[in-house]
Order: structure tokens, then sequence, then C-alpha cells
């Protein structure tokens, strides 16, 4: 490995950070309104939607991993990785603004152009994130000043997550009035305009500083043995697939959770009655959230020194999971429990992404150091691929159980059908949480052997750099 060890500068560290504000505008609205639009705008039903979110992930088997290597391929005056924020995020923000389009069709012809939409929207998606992941390896050979970088990056895709949370329902209803398919659409076309131009700022203020050793040869089948012998990659990806389940399936419940089982609300706060809508209540729950979510991405170094990065993933994951469980137990009426419950669990939440991502690169750094290798692109390809399988699942697991519970969209629900509800937003994401936090009690990379990898690493490369000067 060699390397350019600048130190990373604040302007950096928020330039890098505002592409994953890009991203979380897209993402943050897939995982909260994506269902919804779908089942409640579009007209789909919620078995189809889910169905549709399990078939269009077998093409991601293939074209993730492929985007990783292309990209590990990539040889351009800016780089490996920067350039994809350049050449993708226009058709990304453009895919994104049809996704979200309702055109009028027959039944059929709206399941063919949810699939169409939906499948390029993921291609779209990898192109700009598999590179963006990768290039978070490549700013510092530094494990530590990777973790800064991560925190920088959450903080600020928790930024995104809360544009969205407090802007979107807003924007829907004021522009397009009654008309709700329109003001979607609208609301895309401003959303994706604004991640354009942060890609473009995080293309324009980074630097890629760590390259692949001096003659690697890169070939398929080495890269792939390198990638699957590779323990704690495996460990963090399997433990990524059940976090994010987690995570959708309780964002992709929490429209439904409001809208039809806790519903209008009062708040009775020091003699003052609040009246809250649904839609009210659903988005400052969000909100609120978000900015603990915030605080606690802020307090990932913090966290990590006390408790290491593994303890800190794997300790914030349970608990988180197992708080979210007794959601079940809190009545409709019980408003200040509920925002008290998502201040605590959204805290908990704020660690684990800035962690995930830290500890894949650390990966990449451990890729490279037991087989003299490395492939930040198709590790960090395979790692989008993971997160997008949980993505997936838990999406595909909403839409399937609502339909098992017999939903009905902008309908009065059945008791049954509010149970559903209610265990998709509590109990069912809370046992993949928990699976995932367990996975990780095998993962190896602490943050002592993470010293002796980059201890090793750095004596490798100053060896290869005395052998070039020498020849």
């Amino acid at each position: 490995m060699r390397s350019n060890d600048e130190r990373l500068s604040f302007f950096e560290k928020v330039g890098y950070g505002v592409g994953d504000t890009a991203s979380n505008l897209f993402f943050q609205t897939f995982i909260l309104y994506l269902l919804y639009f779908y089942t409640d705008v579009f007209g789909l039903a919620p078995a189809v939607v889910g169905t549709m979110f399990l078939v269009t992930r077998l093409w991601d088997a293939v074209n993730d991993p492929m985007m990783g290597m292309i990209a590990d391929r990539t040889q351009t005056r800016w780089g490996k990785f920067r350039p994809y924020l350049l050449w993708g995020a226009i058709p990304f923000g453009i895919i994104g603004v049809l996704t979200f389009t309702t055109p009028e069709l027959s039944p059929t012809g709206k399941i063919i152009y949810a699939y169409f939409t939906y499948t390029f929207l993921m291609m779209a998606y990898t192109m700009v994130n598999v590179p963006y992941s990768a290039l978070m390896g490549v700013l510092s050979p530094n494990s530590m000043t990777r973790t800064v970088v991560s925190t920088y990056r959450f903080v600020l895709a928790f930024v995104g997550a809360f544009i969205v949370q407090g802007s979107v329902l807003a924007l829907v209803k004021r522009l397009g009035g009654d008309n709700e398919p329109l003001g979607w659409r609208n609301t895309m076309i401003v959303i994706s305009i604004l991640a354009v131009v942060l890609y473009f700022v995080t293309f324009f203020t980074t630097k890629e500083r760590v390259f692949p050793p001096k003659g690697q040869k890169t070939r398929l089948k080495s890269d792939l043995n390198d990638l699957f012998s590779n323990k704690p990659w495996v460990m963090i990806a399997v433990a990524t697939f059940f976090q994010l389940t987690f995570f959708v399936m309780r964002g992709s419940a929490i429209m439904y959770y409001f809208k039809y089982y806790v519903m209008d609300q009062q708040l009775n706060l020091f003699n003052i009655t609040l009246k809250l809508s649904y839609e009210t209540f659903s988005s400052s729950f969000l909100m609120i959230g978000t900015v603990f979510t915030i605080l606690g991405a802020i307090l990932t170094k913090t966290f990590t020194k006390i408790l290491d990065k593994k303890m800190t993933y794997l300790g914030f994951l349970a608990a988180s999971a197992l708080f979210n469980g007794l959601f079940f137990l809190i009545k409709p009426q019980s408003v200040l429990l509920i925002y008290f419950l998502q201040i605590v669990i959204s805290f908990l939440i704020g660690p684990i992404s800035p962690l995930q991502w830290a500890m894949y690169t650390d990966t990449a750094d451990y890729g490279e150091w037991i087989n003299g290798r490395r492939s930040t692109g198709l590790i960090m390809s395979a790692s989008l691929f993971a997160l997008k399988l949980g993505l997936t699942f838990g999406g595909a697991i909403v839409g399937w159980i609502l339909g098992y519970y017999g939903f009905i969209a902008n309908e009065l629900q059945t008791p049954e059908t509010q149970q559903g509800i209610r265990m998709l937003m509590t109990i069912f994401p809370a046992i993949a949480g928990l699976i995932g936090s367990a996975v990780m009690l095998f993962y190896p990379l602490t943050n002592k052997k993470m010293i002796q990898v980059e201890r090793e690493l750095e004596e490798r490369r100053k060896s290869e750099e005395i052998l070039i000067q020498n020849h």
C-alpha cells in the first residue's frame, strides 16, 4: 500500500461528508416513504411491492461487486473513485424523479413501470455510492482518522435524514396541493437537484491518498477469494444485513404505524393542549430522533476509545433493538413516552453507521495485511450489497406482512391489521437487530489489532519505497 499521509483538513472532512447528505436525501426517502408511495399513492398492492423489492435485488448480486471491480481498475487524473461522483450524480437524480412519477397506466403497466424505474434507481445508487464509500478508505491510511471522517460523514448523513423527515411531507402538500402524485414528483425534483450539487462538492473537495501496492495484479478470482477469506469483512457484512433489516423494517413501518394505529393525538404539556395530526406527529417523531442520532454520531470517537469499535457497535445495536421492542407496550395516547423512547433509540443508533463503515475500511487494511493485495472498491461494493440486501429484505418483509394481515390502503384497518403494523414497528425489527449484534461477537478486529496492522503495513510501505528508489 502506497500512501500520502497528509492530515485531512476540516474542509475536506466536511466536503466528503456532504456526499452522504446527498445519498441520504435519497436513501431516507426510500426507507421512510417509498413503500408508502407505492401502496398509498401509486396504488400497488403491498405484497406486490415486497416481491418487487426482492426480485430486483437479484441483479445487485452481480451489479454491486462488478461496480467495485470496475472502480478498482479505473485510472484517471482524478483517481479511482472520485470520478464516479461526477459521472453518476445527474443520472441518479433523473431516475430518482422518474421513480416517484405516476404515469396513467393499467395495473399491469404500473407494476412494469415500478420494476423498471426501481431497478435503474438501484443501479444508479450503486454507480455513485460504491465509489463514494470506497473513497473513505483511500482518504487516509490511518484507522482512527477514518473513524473521524466516518463520524463527519454520518453526522452530515443524518442532516440529510433530518431534511427529508422535516420537509418531504410538507413539500408534497405545498408543491402538489390536492394532487398528491404531482406533489411527490415535484418534491423529488427539488431533492434531486440538491443531491447533485452536493455530490459535486464532494468531488471537488476530496483527494485520494492510499493506493494499491506497486505492480499489483488484479485478477477476478484472486479478488473474490481475498474477499470471502477475509473473516472480519464476512462478520461485519452479515451484521450489516441484519442491522439494515432492523432499520428499514422500523423506518418503513413508521408511516403506517402513525397513520393507521396512533392516528391523530393530543399532547398535554404545562396545561397547554396541542393537537397532533398523524403527519405532524410522525414528522416531529422522526426529526427529534434525528437530532439525538446526530448527537450519538458526534460522540462515536469518545465511545470507541472507551469501549473499542467492536463493543460499541455490538452493544449499541443490541440496546437500540431492545428498546425498540418496548414500543409494543406503548398505547397511542402515551405521546410523551413515544417521544422519549424515540430519543433513547435514536441516540443509541447514532454511532452504529459511522462504526460500520469505519470497520469496513479496516477490513480493507486487514485484507492487504494478510494477502498483500488491496481491493478497496470490491470490499466496499460487496459491503454496499450487504446493506442493500438488508434494505431489500426489510422492505420486502414489511410489504408481505402488511399483505398477510389484510392491509388495505387509505381504509380504516381491522384490529388484526393494526396488530400486524405494531409488530412491524417493534418486535420484528428488534429481532433482526439482536441477531446482528450477536454476529459481531465473532468480529476479530479490535483497536489494538488495528494498531498492529497499520504498523506492519507502514513498514512494508517504507520497504517498498526504498526498493523503488534503488531501482
